[in-house]
């Protein structure tokens, strides 16, 4: 028999943590992808900061 799923079995996660545990969730895949996605949504968000007067630059910065 199955167990009931109860209220005590939801974990609730603080700041970051659920991204960082189901990374796939929020970004539909964590292969290039992903990566691609990231990096896209990164520039993109960049680019509407500057568009809207709240930066002047842009920077992006890759460490392997």
């Amino acid at each position: 028999m199955t167990k009931t799923y109860e209220a005590n079995d939801i974990q609730v996660l603080e700041g970051l943590d659920a991204v960082r545990r189901r990374p796939g969730m929020y970004i539909g895949t964590t292969g290039l992808r992903g990566l691609h996605h990231l990096l896209w949504e990164i520039v993109d968000n960049g680019i509407d900061e500057a568009a809207n007067g709240f930066a002047s630059t842009i920077e992006v910065t890759l460490n392997s």
